[in-house]
């Protein structure tokens, strides 16, 4: 148990008053490195225990962040302090972040999604499905029949026969989502005006019809696509999901449209490698956030570096040296 020495405030300063160091705080924060968030927690607490030995009653936010890098190299890796030292960096950037998750239904994307808000302190988590039962209050089922069906189950709402060469159930789905995805952008474009950060997932999240250049220049936006590779693996996260949910997601029901599952989830991935959007395998749900993390991560840096790169000139042209040219070097 610690004394009442070590119960003392350690105020968190810059060039105005700071705030005392909160281990649940810093916690957040080490979450978007990819750390678990019991391991976050254990970090934090290591780094209020030196702070303590350290016997100040303040220290800069440079040296908590200098800190904190040395902790999690210890604790934790080099990974996770160079994402650390990363994501601080990231902070800087002027525009929100959009995370655009897609993938073929049973995937995990609901699960993955939540998970990363959490990790990435995102409040507005917006799911597709949501979007399409909206859209159904003012479209009805005999002008748009396919919002009215499930993703693997659109090709049985399709309004007219398909050719001889035509996948139906790739048809039906492709319909729906282009329906869909006006909704999916216009919550884009409000993320955009309102610059807010948002995580929106769902299986209409398809490379092509969900664009995101348009505010390219007020958004950080990241798309990938999830996927099962396993077909056991695949069948089983439904019966998985059988035990928590059986009276709106009957699990006989997406057995029965097992096949048709996989075939948007390979037309999914011909999308995402067409528009040279990632795609992440989710056999791990940890690793896959990981790896979600460090993309989301790896982007930021790139767009910072690019807005980096684009002041220099300018501030040279103007005889003069910024805080950008400090930190390009």
């Amino acid at each position: 148990m610690r004394n009442v020495k070590d119960r003392r405030v350690i105020v968190v300063s810059e060039r105005e008053p700071g705030l005392p160091y909160s281990k649940g705080l810093r916690a957040s924060d080490l979450m978007a490195t990819g750390l678990t968030p019991l391991r976050a927690y254990q970090v934090a607490e290591e780094i209020e225990d030196r702070l303590l030995a350290m016997d100040v009653d303040a220290v800069s936010r440079e040296e908590l962040n200098l800190l904190t890098q040395e902790v999690l190299q210890e604790l934790a890796g080099e990974r996770y302090a160079r994402n650390f030292r990363r994501w601080e960096d990231v902070r800087s950037l002027d525009v929100p972040l959009v995370v655009m998750i897609g993938g073929a239904t049973g995937v995990g994307k609901s699960t993955i999604a939540t998970r990363l808000a959490v990790q990435l302190n995102i409040v507005r988590v917006v799911a597709t499905d949501a979007v399409r039962e909206v859209m159904r209050s003012t479209l009805t089922q005999e002008l748009m029949p396919t919002l009215y069906t499930s993703s693997f189950e659109a090709d049985a709402a399709l309004r007219e026969p398909p050719g001889r060469t035509q996948e139906t159930v790739i048809m039906g789905f492709r319909e729906q989502t282009a329906a869909v995805s006006v909704g999916v952008n216009a919550i884009i474009e409000r993320a955009a005006t309102e610059g807010t950060s948002a995580i929106v997932e769902g299986v209409h999240i398809v490379p092509g019809f969900v664009d995101p250049s348009p505010y390219q220049d007020r958004i950080l936006a990241v798309p990938v696509v999830v996927t099962v590779e396993s077909a056991g693996m695949h069948r089983g996260h439904f019966a998985a999901r059988a035990q928590h949910d059986t009276s709106t997601r009957p699990f006989h029901r997406y057995l029965r449209g097992f096949d048709n599952i996989r075939k948007v989830q390979g037309y999914i991935k011909e999308q995402a490698a067409s528009h040279g959007v990632p795609v992440i395998a989710n056999d791990s749900l940890d690793q896959t956030l990981s790896e979600l993390i460090d993309l989301v991560v790896e982007r930021a840096t790139e767009r910072l570096k690019a807005r980096v790169d684009a002041a220099v000139p300018s501030a040279a042209a103007a005889g003069t040296k910024t805080e950008l040219e400090e930190a390009r070097r």
